[in-house]
């Protein structure tokens, strides 16, 4: 059943019936909640643990198949909850129909009506909840001021470019004064300069509005520039959940690690020594602790992880760390980001390097880099969970 199809059954194009006298916001709780889908082998979604405060904005991301959309669909009320409960407020809602849920959802494709106005779009909820038409109208107008959408509204959406369907859409929620917003990859089908500008739109809105929303994506730097906090899941299994400051200054394990960040994070696996870690011909100090929670854990050596920003760049003349031969520079104006490829450990391994827009290194040559001790994240190599402050 495809989203147009379902939409009747939701109450309206793509949101859902407001349920009246009742447009507080609240907060949203996932309470060990589960989803197994009839024959599958293991859960999309395995006890799902998350408490959303009353207006925050929280990401759920991660590689595609990871649960975010299934979860999305569990709090809409489009798919069943295995186990565990899901609440928003006090409200227990997990086996609540999705219309007696009071949340609105943006779709990724607009789900829009074709044969309907944007006005008429935007007020079909409240049409079908009865709502007078003069209230309706008003509360359309009011959506379209905040939207940029006041000269578009006898217009019907095949004559809108996608960002501005995207923001009809959002105009369809806004009007229901739901008490949360559910978002699933909203921005996806738009080109590479709109979605950037769409999510601050989107962020900022959110922010004025105050109501809670969850929103779903596959891009991390989406997330981390949207987010109050971000949620990582992978396999159906929560990874962490935080701000997105602490994210990418504390991940709690290599997933995580090498999927937040944009470059990624270089994880390369070291040799422990006394008083750190052996990388290249330079020993750079780690935490007694962490030591010792590798040592409690039987591993020899360590995982660590070096941001691009985070290592201290010399000549092809230095003997510190580990050389490092430059394969492809990309160069963004202020700074820049060397592709190269060092050996350590007996095993070849790609390492991304930032430096400054002046300092661009000609392809070919070979550069000394060392970790900067303050900046060094040490993972377990047998657990993978952070074990650096």
């Amino acid at each position: 059943m495809d989203q147009t199809s379902i939409l009747p059954l939701l109450g309206s194009s793509g949101t859902f019936l407001p349920v009246k006298g009742h447009t507080t916001m609240a907060s949203v709780t996932f309470d060990k909640a589960t989803r197994i889908y009839p024959g599958a082998t293991k859960p999309s979604v395995n006890q799902l643990d998350i408490e959303i405060a009353d207006g925050e904005f929280l990401v759920l991301v991660g590689p595609s198949g990871c649960g975010k959309s299934t979860s999305l669909r569990m709090l809409a009320g489009l798919e069943d909850v295995n186990a565990g409960a899901i609440r928003i407020g006090d409200r227990d809602v997990t086996h609540l129909p999705p219309k007696d849920r009071d949340i609105a959802m943006v779709f990724q494709n607009y789900a829009l009506y074709p044969h309907m106005t944007v006005a008429d779009n935007m007020g079909f909820a409240l049409k079908i909840a009865g709502v007078n038409k003069s209230e309706i109208r008003a509360k359309v107008e009011e959506a379209a001021k905040i939207l940029d959408l006041t000269e578009y509204l006898d217009r019907k959406p095949k004559a809108l470019s996608g960002g501005q369907r995207q923001r009809v859409a959002m105009g369809r929620a806004i009007v229901r004064e739901p008490q949360v917003f559910l978002m699933d990859e909203p921005l996806s089908n738009l080109d590479a300069k709109l979605r950037v500008s769409t999510r601050t739109q989107i962020a900022g809105l959110q922010r004025r509005l105050g109501i809670t929303t969850v929103y779903v994506t596959h891009d991390q730097t989406e997330a981390l520039t949207m987010g109050d906090r971000v949620a990582v899941l992978k396999d159906g299994l929560l990874q962490q959940v935080d701000t997105p400051r602490n994210m990418y200054d504390r991940p709690a394990n290599l997933f995580v690690a090498g999927f937040i960040g944009s470059p990624a994070m270089n994880l390369i696996e070291v040799p422990i020594t006394e008083g750190g870690v052996k990388f290249g011909n330079s020993i750079v100090p780690v935490s007694r602790d962490a030591l010792a929670t590798a040592a409690a854990n039987g591993d020899t050596t360590v995982v660590v992880g070096v941001r691009p920003e985070h290592f201290d760049v010399s000549g092809a003349t230095s003997k510190d760390g580990v050389a490092v031969t430059v394969n492809v520079v990309e160069e963004l104006g202020s700074d820049g980001f060397v592709y190269g490829s060092t050996r350590v450990g007996g095993e070849d391994k790609d390492i991304v390097i930032r430096v400054g827009g002046r300092e661009i290194p000609a392809k070919g040559s070979t550069l000394h880099v060392v970790p900067r001790a303050g900046e060094l994240h040490v993972f377990s190599k047998s657990t993978e969970q952070r074990i650096s402050e």
